[in-house]
């Protein structure tokens, strides 16, 4: 079965049914108290808000409100030069390598190499973004470096 629009569900066992009656005799199992227990504030209509904490201060005001997030930031995976000593002469590596190697688990917004420790390959890299120093490299021993 293909997922599509017209096809979505949630998963198996996620959704639990609203569909039983409350408070509807002690047989049903959920009769006198409705699932609610005995007295106190929240077996009464209009509990308070989830995050209330009865009049004191509460946890999102305690904090102190510290920093900015900057929504359009790129989080990009640093590979460095010494690690693609693991590929053979000649080789092509791109991202979808470097995951099968096991180098980089998760590209995230994109992989940018760069040029620190020793390199002897000649190889065709290809990734979002290299170091001056890594184009440098690459290309000194006859490999390209390509910007994807």
């Amino acid at each position: 079965m293909s997922l599509e629009l017209s096809n979505l569900r949630p998963a198996e066992g996620s959704k639990h049914s609203d569909n039983f009656r409350r408070g509807r005799g002690h047989g049903s199992g959920n009769g006198k108290t409705a699932g609610k227990g005995h007295k106190g504030q929240k077996a009464r209509s209009g509990a308070p808000r989830p995050g209330f904490e009865g009049g004191q201060m509460p946890l999102y005001r305690r904090i102190p409100k510290r920093g900015f997030t900057n929504r359009n930031t790129k989080d990009i995976v640093a590979v460095n030069l010494s690690v693609l000593e693991v590929f053979d002469d000649g080789a092509t590596v791109d991202v979808d390598a470097l995951i099968e190697r096991g180098i980089v688990k998760n590209p995230r917004d994109g992989v940018k190499i760069l040029g620190n420790g020793d390199f002897t390959k000649k190889l065709t890299v290809k990734a979002n973004a290299f170091s001056a120093s890594a184009k440098e490299k690459i290309e000194a021993l006859g490999g390209t470096a390509e910007v994807m």
